[in-house]
C-alpha cells in the first residue's frame, strides 16, 4: 500500500497537516511565517509528518495562457454593486475576460504556485530499517515503515541515513519520528488521515500497482495538455531506492521542491564495505601468525 500525491491539483489548503497532527497527535509548532511563502514549517521533521511546500515562479503553466487583462473593466464601479452583479453583467466581472477578445499573453508570464504535500517516502530498500539497532523501525504487512517510539532509544542513526532527510529527532525527547501513514487506522480498513482530509485528492491511497497505473494515465493526460515538464518521482521500482512507497506527479524538476533528484539507499555499499573489513582482518590476522611463526623459527 502506498500514497500517490498528484501536486498538479494540491491547493496548499494544508488540510493533510492538520489531520495528521490531530490524529496522530503530533505536537504543534510555531504559527510563524518563514518570511519566504505561505509556508509556516518549512520541511518536514519529527513534529511535522505532512509538509505543504510554496513555491513561486514566474512562467505559464504548460500552454496556459498567462497575463489575462481587465484594463478596460471599472473594477471599482463593479465593486459598488456588491456581491450581487446583475446577471446581464455577469460577463464583465474582473474574474471574467472581455467576451470580444481572447486573452493575450503579450509575451508576459504571470506567477504560478507550485504546491506540493511532502512525506516519508516509505522505500521499499530503507537504510533506517538496515541501521537501527533496537528494532525500533521495522517493515509493516502493508509494506510501510514504522517508528516504534516505546523502543527507540534516541540514537540518531537513522537520520543521517534517510537518503531525503525525513526523520528527525524531538527536542523534548530525543526519539525519532515520521509518518506511519496511520498503521492504526489502516489495520482498522481506513484510509490515512491526510489522503482523507484532501479534499482534491491531490493526496490517493491503494495498492501499490493500482496507484502506478492511475499516475501514468494522469502523467499522459498532462502532457497532452501540453504540461510538458510534468513528471513521476519515485515511481520506479528500478531505481536507487526500489521505487517509493509514497511517490509523486511534479510539475518541475525535482529540486525545485527540495527533493534529491537521484536518491540512493545509503547503505547499499554496506555489504561490500563489510566484505573488505572481513579481508583486511584476515589479511591482518594471516600477517601476525606469519610473524609469529618466523620469529619462533629464528629463535
Amino acid at each position: 500500500m502506498g500514497f500517490f500525491t498528484d501536486t498538479s491539483v494540491c491547493i496548499g489548503c494544508k488540510a493533510c497537516e492538520v489531520a495528521c497532527k490531530e490524529w496522530n497527535a503530533v505536537p504543534a509548532d510555531a504559527l510563524d511565517l518563514t518570511g519566504m511563502s505561505y509556508d509556516n514549517t518549512g520541511g518536514l521533521g519529527a513534529d511535522n509528518w505532512r509538509h505543504v511546500a510554496f513555491i513561486e515562479q514566474r512562467r505559464p503553466l504548460g500552454s496556459a495562457r498567462t497575463g489575462v487583462s481587465h484594463d478596460d473593466v471599472d473594477v471599482l464601479a463593479l465593486a459598488e454593486q456588491g456581491s450581487g452583479t446583475p446577471p446581464e453583467q455577469a460577463p464583465m466581472t474582473p474574474t471574467s475576460p472581455p467576451t470580444d477578445r481572447p486573452p493575450q499573453p503579450d509575451g508576459r508570464t504571470e506567477l504560478r504556485w507550485l504546491m506540493a504535500s511532502d512525506v516519508c517516502k516509505h522505500c521499499t530498500e530503507a537504510a533506517c530499517l538496515d541501521v537501527c539497532p533496537t528494532g525500533s523501525l521495522f517493515r509493516t504487512e502493508f509494506g510501510t515503515v514504522v517508528v516504534q517510539e516505546d523502543i527507540c532509544n534516541g540514537c540518531g542513526y537513522c537520520i543521517p541515513a534517510c537518503p531525503y532527510g525525513v526523520i528527525d529527532q524531538r527536542k523534548d525527547d530525543g526519539r525519532a519520528w515520521k509518518c506511519t501513514m496511520c498503521y492504526d487506522r489502516l489495520g482498522a480498513g481506513m484510509e490515512p488521515a491526510c489522503a482523507k482530509a484532501c479534499p482534491t485528492d491531490s493526496i490517493q491511497y491503494g495498492p501499490l500497482d493500482e496507484l502506478r497505473e492511475r499516475a501514468d494515465a494522469r502523467l499522459a493526460t498532462l502532457h497532452d495538455a501540453g504540461v510538458d515538464d510534468a513528471r513521476l518521482y519515485g515511481r520506479d521500482p528500478t531505481d536507487g531506492v526500489g521505487g517509493d512507497g509514497a511517490f509523486f506527479l511534479l510539475l518541475d524538476e525535482p529540486e525545485t521542491y527540495g527533493l534529491p533528484p537521484d536518491p540512493i539507499v545509503t547503505t547499499r555499499d554496506l555489504p561490500s564495505m563489510w566484505r573488505r573489513v572481513g579481508l583486511a582482518a584476515g589479511a591482518l590476522a594471516a600477517a601476525a601468525v606469519a610473524a609469529f611463526v618466523t620469529t619462533r623459527r629464528s629463535r
